[in-house]
């Protein structure tokens, strides 16, 4: 069962650390690990609420930025995971790109539409 990776800020929890609820909910429809990705060290963590997510967290700290694969790479090696064994969503288009580069199926959520039907498709076809 694929893992699903979760943009952080923007896309699952706001700049104030509000969950956009119909995100959660449509992740809590599937039953695969979900894991929040960041680059927020840990003040910014606590800014956007991150250590109080119902998902596991992970960062890099801004060390390298999710807009250079090698961060991808290294949350891969973290987990002891492939690419094949996850899919992505990302607001970031650069950072989209970044994450396909080292072979990890992305979706580009725009987080100003809040497609989550369009998101639930990408899911639904991926998982």
């Amino acid at each position: 069962m694929k893992i699903i990776l979760v943009d952080a800020v923007n896309v699952f929890v706001s700049k104030e650390g509000k969950i956009f609820e119909e995100m959660s909910e449509l992740l809590e429809e599937y039953p695969n690990r979900k894991i929040i990705l960041t680059g927020a060290d840990e003040k910014q963590q606590v800014v956007f609420g991150l250590d109080k997510m119902p998902y596991e967290v992970f960062t890099l700290n801004h060390n390298p930025e999710k807009i250079d694969p090698s961060y991808y790479r290294k949350t891969l090696e973290y987990f002891n995971l492939d690419s094949e064994d996850v899919i992505y969503f990302e607001h970031d288009k650069a950072a989209v790109e970044s994450a396909e580069s080292v072979g990890i199926k992305t979706y580009y959520y725009n987080k100003d539409k809040r497609d989550v039907v369009d998101l639930k498709g990408f899911l639904d076809n991926n998982v």
